[in-house]
């Protein structure tokens, strides 16, 4: 019988000494959830990309000079302009190509090179009339640019997904020009025209941001889509028009012709 109520004793003393062991372990919890850190942005890296836009304030200008004595007696004697200016204002829209590179991460400098070739419908006639003598003289401009294209570098400062940016280099565009001059009886009597590509430089700044890689806009499934408002000044210098004499003409004429305008426009751009 004793031997019986030392063996309970032994083990209640047993069983209540692990207890006491056990709330003197630490408590166990669950491990703490895995958070991604977020990726930080580069702008470093290639891209191509669509623009369009409106060119305004394209300039044509006209500066005439009379080959011979006679025809320059016409210009002084106001039967023809001695200088003349065209304005035009249209749409244009191209395709770009080009590539960042950022020195650090999240903000920093950005350097790169872009190209681009955009159509334009810029197309102007434009006429002078005289009136002398109860005669009215006409001389007539045409001027047109079919395309513009640049390469240009580019320098700015990122904050992350935006980016700040001035930009620079060389312009090429299809310009043409005619003039030509008619006689009081509506005949023409002086005419030259020309079509070439003609260059030059531009320059401007923009502004861009990154858009989430999840945008709709991703059809490609690049590494960011971003969008951009730019504004451009493109000068494409001048050349020489000769407007030589027809019908019962004397003579001629030279115009140096200079063509520059300006870029508004807005870009999507794919950066892989």
């Amino acid at each position: 019988m004793h031997t019986r109520l030392a063996m309970i004793a032994t083990a209640i003393a047993g069983l209540t000494s692990g207890a006491a062991f056990a709330a003197d372990l630490p408590l166990r919890s669950a491990p703490p959830a895995f958070v991604a850190p977020l990726p930080i942005f580069t702008w470093t890296g290639a891209y191509f990309g669509i623009n369009a836009g409106a060119v305004f304030d394209a300039d044509t200008r006209y500066r005439t000079t009379g080959a011979t004595a006679g025809n320059q007696a016409a210009i002084t004697g106001n039967f023809r302009p001695g200088q003349y200016r065209t304005q035009d204002s249209g749409f244009t829209a191209g395709g770009t190509i080009g590539y960042n590179y950022q020195f650090g991460v999240g903000n920093g400098l950005v350097i790169g090179i872009e190209a681009d070739a955009a159509y334009t419908d810029l197309s102007k006639t434009a006429n002078n009339f005289a009136l002398i003598g109860g005669a009215t003289y006409l001389t007539q401009y045409r001027s047109g640019l079919d395309y513009l294209g640049t390469v240009r570098g580019r320098i700015g400062y990122a904050y992350n997904q935006f980016l700040i940016y001035g930009t620079g280099g060389f312009a090429y565009g299809g310009v043409n020009s005619r003039q030509t001059l008619f006689a009081a009886d509506g005949t023409g009597i002086f005419t030259g025209s020309r079509s070439s590509t003609e260059t030059g430089y531009a320059y401007g700044g923009g502004v861009e941001y990154a858009l989430p890689t999840g945008s709709f806009l991703n059809f490609f499934h690049s590494s960011a889509v971003t969008i951009k408002a730019e504004y451009l000044h493109y000068d494409l210098g001048s050349r020489t028009l000769a407007v030589n004499a027809i019908n019962t003409g004397i003579g001629q004429y030279n115009s140096r012709v200079r063509a520059d305008g300006d870029i508004a426009r807005v870009g999507l751009n794919y950066k892989f």
